[in-house]
């Protein structure tokens, strides 16, 4: 599905994968009596507990101690036989639970499904520790993109164990995001926040990206900026708010807040660098202000990103340099910058940029030599490639070269008709 450009979306859900429940003695209510019950409305019927070993007891606790301190060999090596055997199905579950852990820790989340839903199935569980599973079960299904099954277990945590949580419905709205449902994540996010006095920053991501791929570019940007407000230093805020009003496509705002946060010392990695000097060349492209100008502080903001090390000199940045500079009419810069960029790129696109000045500085050999080497390198346009080699072959009075380089344009798609065009002119002999 799609994803909002430069909004860092949430990865999955942070799992608190501590175990959620220790082994209590059936009759024995000394434990229970110490803590209020956190479900203590829920419909579903407390079980009667089956556990009566202590000595399985102090087996499950020391399995759990294991799976909680990351020690997998012990926890399965303890786990296993009682989920296997154990003449008690509440161990059985407690086991169970402990070995999903295990699974999740290592990856398998699908397995960590599977054995979370043989425990919360076996029917013994204290509601505590029921409803905590269950909930947990929700968070392995949006881990493993199950993203309706996620929406259905959290609804149904929520209806059986009368309980409502701002973090419940958080859960919900990163499900309905990703399956593309954005009101209804939106409905959800604003739940959320309004369920505690401390939301977490990290909803407004879900919440902006959802108005922007719902076509509320303005109510996104609006957002992103109030939480920028609100959290000055974080770039996580900064990145947000910009990426919302690019979506939005009101560039010099973005531009505003990058060089408000680049006057503040916040710009410190090679992305900022980066999108500040493309925001520079898509606003003037838009006609968002003076295209030269723009163009101009894009050069001079990667410039300065190279000087201090932090816009690192790549074939990429160079090429990206090179368009700002040529869009700026600097062609010296901008040839400069090219020449740069060959040696370390991988394909031959910035031999074919360079020659292209090359020729407008009517140095035709050099053009020349430069052009064969992208084009035996590879372009993705060949066809304007082999169009801009005859033209150098032409300055150099060479009519074959550039019959020859005009029949190769003549075989792409792109060029096909200009090059026939040309080659059918009364001044191309045949």
């Amino acid at each position: 599905m799609k994803r909002v450009p430069l909004i860092k979306m949430l990865a999955g859900t942070a799992l608190a994968l501590a175990v959620v429940s220790t082994p209590v003695i059936a009759g024995d209510s000394s434990s229970k009596d110490k803590k209020e019950a956190l479900y203590p409305n829920a419909t579903r019927k407390e079980p009667k507990l089956d556990l009566t070993s202590e000595k399985d007891q102090k087996a499950i606790n020391e399995g759990l101690d294991a799976v909680n301190n990351q020690d997998k060999e012990k926890a399965i090596q303890i786990l296993q036989p009682i989920a296997d055997g154990s003449k008690s199905k509440y161990a059985q579950a407690l086991a169970l639970q402990g070995l999903a852990n295990v699974h999740y820790n290592d990856g398998d989340v699908k397995g960590a499904i599977d054995l979370l839903k043989r425990a919360l199935d076996n029917g013994t569980m204290p509601n505590d520790t029921f409803f905590q599973l269950e909930y947990m079960l929700a968070q392995f299904y949006l881990a493993d993109e199950q993203y309706q099954q996620c929406i259905d277990t959290v609804e149904k945590w929520r209806a059986e164990g009368k309980k409502e949580t701002a973090d419940s419905y958080a859960l919900e709205g990163n499900a309905y995001y990703r399956l593309g449902k954005y009101p209804e994540a939106i409905a959800a996010i604003k739940t959320a926040q309004s369920k505690t006095d401390k939301p977490n920053d990290s909803w407004n991501q879900i919440l902006v990206a959802s108005y922007s791929e719902s076509g509320q570019g303005d109510q996104a940007a609006q957002i992103a900026q109030q939480q920028l407000a609100a959290n000055p230093n974080d770039p996580n805020a900064l990145n947000n708010a910009v990426a919302a009003l690019m979506q939005a496509q009101k560039y010099p705002e973005a531009i505003s807040l990058m060089e408000k946060a680049k006057a503040n010392g916040q710009l410190k990695t090679e992305k900022d660098y980066i999108t500040l000097a493309k925001l520079y060349l898509v606003t003037g492209q838009n006609g968002g202000g003076d295209q030269k100008d723009l163009s101009t502080k894009a050069a001079a903001t990667l410039q300065d990103g190279m000087s201090k090390g932090i816009v690192t000199q790549t074939a990429e940045n160079y090429e990206l340099l090179g368009a700002a500079n040529y869009m700026s009419d600097n062609t010296s810069g901008a040839l400069a910058a090219y020449q740069k960029a060959i040696p370390l790129a991988k394909d031959g696109e910035a031999h074919i940029r360079a020659g292209q000045l090359l020729i407008q500085d009517n140095k035709f050999s050099e053009a020349k030599s430069l052009i064969q080497q992208g084009i035996d390198k590879g372009v993705q346009h060949k066809g304007t490639a082999y169009m801009l080699l005859a033209q150098a072959c032409r300055g150099l009075k060479d009519k074959a070269g550039a019959i020859a380089a005009m029949e190769k344009a003549a075989q792409d798609p792109e060029t096909s008709e200009k090059a026939k065009a040309w080659l059918k002119s009364p001044t191309v002999s045949k």
